[in-house]
């Protein structure tokens, strides 16, 4: 099949390089406008955008898919079908019309679970033992259209968002590859989506992202874990904004006697505690402004927390 292929961030990459070296044609690839970046606010490349440049694909990147020139374009390509993953922007009814396959997304969930735009935060933060990714044909309805592909996923217990993620851009890439090549011989006929079961997930924000050291050590932990590495999870601390790395919640029964309010600090040999509404967790690493992570053993000894400072 010719395919123009519609993606932005890294995540996109492997099932990219997957399609460019399959059999099908790739015609074109569509991704977001350059964005500015960086302290002199040049233009920057998306991931994807920068494949097609170092590969010699035609790229195309409008401002919004219901451009007329970019519909325009893309007819002109005639793609046969446009695979999707994370391209970032919704697709109008007169972009969904013109590959004659139409548009397939791979999503990193178990629709009809987690629709939207951060299904594998999400799936961390609510503490999921099992999530995926699944190939469908867009429709206008946020992820609603009638599913080609599912394949699953454990999510280990220690896991942030990007280590999922990770692996489910890996194995996506294949399923979306074994879908365009079902569409193209007539053997898969997507299903539609379960009715039931429907949950949501839009997007992470910072403020979704500080911590609440209220909260059991458990929701800490995942929370952290969620927004790592985006946005990043983050506190307060003596007035100052500190990231926070993946922590470890103590063991609940017979290993401490250790008594912490919520945020409050105790600086060990070695590692260094926070109180949560439950247990303590070991920091992992601490990221204060203007300087780079490091391990909270460290930070500490930098900081010198006294008796009684929390975390906020």
């Amino acid at each position: 099949m010719r395919l123009a292929f519609a993606g932005t961030p890294e995540v996109a990459l492997p099932s990219l390089e997957r399609l460019a070296a399959s059999p099908h044609t790739l015609a074109a690839v569509v991704t977001r406008p350059d964005a500015p970046a960086g302290r002199g606010r040049g233009s920057l490349r998306s991931p994807v955008g920068r494949w097609a440049d170092e590969h010699g694909v035609p790229v195309l990147t409008p401002r919004r898919a219901g451009d007329p020139e970019f519909l325009a374009a893309l007819a002109e390509l005639a793609p046969d079908c446009c695979p999707v993953v994370a391209y970032g922007a919704l697709l109008p009814t007169a972009a969904l019309g013109i590959p004659r396959y139409g548009w397939v997304n791979l999503h990193f969930s178990l629709l009809p679970a987690w629709r939207g735009a951060a299904p594998v935060q999400h799936a961390v933060l609510a503490g999921d033992e099992v999530s995926g990714a699944t190939t469908f044909r867009i429709v206008e309805e946020l992820d609603a259209g009638p599913v080609y592909g599912v394949l699953t996923e454990s999510v280990r217990p220690r896991d942030t968002s990007g280590d999922l993620l990770g692996r489910l851009a890996q194995a996506g890439a294949e399923l979306l590859l074994a879908t365009l090549d079902g569409i193209e011989t007539g053997t898969l006929c997507p299903q539609p989506q379960d009715a039931a079961g429907v949950s949501l997930a839009p997007k992470i924000t910072t403020q979704d992202a500080r911590v609440d050291w209220a909260a059991s050590a458990f929701v800490v932990d995942r929370r952290i874990r969620a927004c790592t590495p985006a946005p990043g999870a983050w506190c307060s601390w003596r007035g100052d904004r500190v990231k926070l790395g993946p922590v470890r919640p103590l063991p609940t029964e017979g290993t401490t006697d250790v008594t912490l309010g919520p945020g409050e600090l105790l600086v060990e040999r070695g590692r260094v505690l926070a109180g949560t509404g439950t247990v303590p967790v070991v920091l992992g690493e601490v990221q204060a402004p203007g300087k780079r992570a490091m391990p909270a053993a460290d930070w500490a000894r930098g900081t010198r927390p006294e008796a009684g400072e929390v975390l906020a």
